[in-house]
């Protein structure tokens, strides 16, 4: 499907797109490969990777401009919305920000895609999006539901939205296993909750995600990667063995453990081998044949959250991990 197609990925500057778009021109050989941020510097480092490779393509914007947006999906097949403002205490203290980022944006890029007569489009989700507590999941449920109604806002266009969720990506930019690598010398790592678990996935994984959604999406369903489980005092331990531990607590807007489908998605939430698949309920597209395409519908009580997983990442599989990708972790 994305063989010789042109590709647009917002926040394509970040974690998901250092690997998305080398996996991406690997695999499928895309005509072209738009990287469309708003951070220049972030934009002149990474055009270091591609030398003159004539597919990769850089340009400037902000999902914020409507406008901009609109020049850049010029002659784009397929879209992945990756822009957003991610940290959530940096949401809490600048909500303003955060909502034009992530709901004004995801508006602007609905309307763009619709306009400039896109195909297809993947928006990365969060966790945070199911049952939110804090600002910055909020607004990620209220841009995935953006993104589900999309299929019906688009009237007689072709273009389809669909949605893929996943937990905590290991190694990540920001994330917790290269916080705790710079505080290694110290010896005491800060744990917010001994109980605190997350998921665990790869960034390779949650690009596999895209590609499934972009072949296997009618539009409106929500892509959920089945992915391990960890104890936060277990990722302490792989990622810096012999540090002591200590106790600070949840910081503001924080979850004891991360959850990806809550009860009141089950009844219309299906289970494939390796994801599950929520279906929307507008439109009784959730009693779809072609949605639901094989899926077996959850328990009435169903929930997948990090802490009542059937799946768990040991302490040895992490180091491993850690040791395979350590020059890469923290870096993008």
């Amino acid at each position: 499907m994305l063989a010789n197609s042109s590709i647009l990925i917002t926040g394509g500057t970040g974690s998901f797109g250092h690997t998305f778009v080398p996996m991406t021109l690997a695999k499928y050989n895309p005509r072209r490969m738009v990287i469309y941020s708003r951070d220049e510097m972030k934009q002149w480092e990474m055009a270091k990777l591609y030398g003159n490779d004539s597919r990769v393509r850089f340009f400037i914007g902000d999902v914020r401009d409507k406008d901009r947006l609109a020049r850049a999906l010029n002659g784009i097949d397929y879209v992945v919305h990756a822009a957003a403002t991610k940290i959530v205490p940096t949401a809490e203290y600048n909500p303003f920000e955060c909502v034009k980022t992530n709901v004004m944006g995801a508006m602007n890029l609905i309307d763009g895609c619709i306009d400039q007569g896109v195909k297809r489009v993947v928006a990365l989700s969060t966790d945070k999006a199911s049952s939110p507590i804090n600002l910055y999941g909020a607004t990620k449920l209220t841009s995935d539901k953006l993104f589900i109604a999309g299929n019906s806002y688009s009237g007689q266009q072709d273009t389809r939205f669909s949605v893929v969720r996943y937990g905590n990506v290991m190694g990540s930019r920001g994330s917790v296993i290269p916080f705790f690598f710079s505080l290694a010398n110290k010896g005491v790592l800060p744990i917010t909750d001994a109980r605190m678990t997350r998921f665990m996935v790869t960034l390779e994984q949650g690009v596999e995600l895209v590609w499934h959604a972009f072949e296997d999406m009618i539009g409106g369903e929500i892509y959920v990667k089945k992915i391990p489980s960890m104890k936060i005092t277990d990722i302490a331990s792989a990622a810096v063995p012999g540090a002591t531990h200590e106790i600070v607590g949840i910081r503001p807007g924080e979850k004891l453990h991360e959850q990806m489908i809550g009860p009141e998605d089950a009844p219309h939430t299906y289970e494939y081998g390796e994801h599950y698949k929520i279906l929307p309920t507008i439109h009784n597209w959730s009693q779809d044949p072609k949605r639901i395409n094989g899926g077996q519908l959850v328990s009435a009580d169903f929930t997948y959250s990090s802490d009542n997983n059937i799946d768990w990442m040991s302490v040895d599989a992490l180091r491993e991990w850690i040791s395979q990708y350590s020059e890469k972790i923290g870096k993008f």
